[in-house]
């Protein structure tokens, strides 16, 4: 099977969202949206990956595939929790309305229904696709309550005394909110809360990740239409600061929200506890275009997810960082994980990686990519971060296609896809600069 070192790419054709990652067994799983025929979407399958660290990843092929009337025209995103040594995986089946005649995995006109199925597995790499998939919720057939289409990403997590699963849907007037259930058993759901958010924060809520950490309750959300100048991409990745109330599933939300990341490529931020205690997460990042037409879709490093205060920070995980050791001259002494680039950048300071533009101006991260990357309508060329306001040092991961900006350990990190990044760094900083690669598999 193919493997990958620091970032998980697709092992060929389309992936998107990750789903069902866990720490089950001694060793980390992670599956993602996958079609499995092209390098664009279309009928979904869950792909699946594995590591030992979060740093080295095999992949493992296809985990979940469509079987069912209920999940006929794909298996959309969802989760994994782990109980009595068994892998419990929910996640949306899709059915569409009206079948394409010319394309079956292509929607025609975006009317589904959508279901809730569970399927559970002894060993986390053997699942019974034909008979061990299970009906949990049924689509939604009141719009009072939700939407029938817009209802899904099953994300569950184990509470006080019992199991919890949050759902992303939209309103009768086109808001995002969230479906709370409660369950003893992880077969049997009964609803609890639905909560939405007063002031609009885009009109259907994808891929609703709730946890606890050190410093209070987070809500990780992909709104669609959160961004609506039509531009640009409407639908990005946001975090919030909230207060969660178990017994009742009451969400107190913070009046602002954060990008998850500032280069506004990431979508569909997934979360899991590591074997050490920390939330850490991997997010999508989308490509406009395959790379060599082979593949299309990656993952960006694994960050712990800290809050302090109202502030939400998300750091490099210490195995990835542990993993760039070997100081380099030049990035042609890089291997394929790419290297790190270790800096401080002052105001008005500027540095040129392979074509990729980096300055900072009034206390904000400015990155340009516009000569390493194809134009795009919707996509952006420049991206920036808010003003930072804890020094100036930035730890910067490059890899071929991707490359991620951490600000001050994870203030503010902003990640931008790029094609064709020479080897040349440019641009004199009036610090000292150092380069990482890192070491190979042993």
């Amino acid at each position: 099977m193919k493997k990958d070192r620091i970032h998980l790419k697709a092992p060929g054709n389309w992936i998107n969202d990750p789903n069902g990652f866990i720490y089950y067994k001694g060793l980390y799983h992670l599956f993602y949206q996958y079609f499995p025929y092209a390098p664009k979407w279309g009928t979904m399958h869950w792909g699946h990956a594995v590591s030992p660290d979060l740093v080295n990843w095999e992949h493992c092929g296809v985990a979940l595939f469509p079987t069912r009337y209920e999940d006929q025209n794909g298996c959309f995103s969802g989760s994994a929790v782990e109980h009595d040594g068994k892998m419990y995986l929910y996640y949306t089946g899709v059915h569409y309305d009206v079948v394409n005649p010319e394309n079956i995995h292509k929607n025609p006109n975006d009317r589904y229904e959508s279901t809730q199925l569970m399927i559970c597995s002894e060993d986390g790499f053997s699942f019974d696709n034909f008979n061990g998939k299970r009906v949990i919720i049924p689509p939604f057939s009141d719009r009072e309550q939700a939407d029938r289409t817009h209802t899904r990403d099953p994300k569950v997590w184990r509470g006080k005394d019992a199991w919890y699963m949050v759902l992303g849907s939209r309103t009768k007037d086109d808001r995002g909110q969230l479906l709370f259930y409660r369950s003893m058993d992880l077969i049997e759901w009964k609803p609890v809360s639905r909560v939405t958010k007063e002031t609009t924060l885009g009109w259907m809520w994808e891929c609703p990740d709730l946890f606890r950490t050190e410093g209070g309750d987070v809500l990780m959300l992909s709104p669609m239409g959160v961004v609506n100048d039509g531009k640009r991409e409407a639908n990005h990745a946001v975090c919030l600061p909230i207060e969660f109330d178990e017994h009742s599933c009451s969400v107190q939300f913070s009046e602002n929200f954060q990008f998850v990341d500032y280069g506004l490529d990431l979508y569909a931020p997934q979360s899991t506890v590591d074997k050490d205690g920390r939330r850490v997460m991997v997010g999508w990042m989308r490509m406009p275009e395959a790379v060599e037409g082979r593949w299309r879709g990656m993952f960006c490093i694994p960050r712990v997810v800290e809050r302090k205060g109202e502030h939400i920070y998300f750091r490099v995980h210490p195995n990835v960082e542990k993993a760039y050791q070997k100081q380099i001259a030049s990035p042609t002494e890089a291997g394929k994980a790419g290297y790190r680039l270790s800096l401080d950048l002052e105001e008005g300071e500027m540095i040129d990686i392979g074509g990729y533009k980096i300055w900072r101006k009034g206390k904000r991260i400015i990155t340009d990519r516009t000569a390493v990357f194809a134009a795009h309508d919707s996509w952006r060329m420049q991206a920036e971060t808010p003003e930072i306001r804890e020094g100036d040092h930035l730890d910067i991961y490059v890899d071929q296609n991707l490359i991620e900006i951490y600000v001050n350990n994870g203030e503010y990190v902003l990640s931008s896809v790029v094609y064709g990044l020479s080897t040349e760094i440019k641009g004199k900083p009036s610090g000292e600069w150092c380069l990482y690669a890192a070491e190979s598999n042993k």
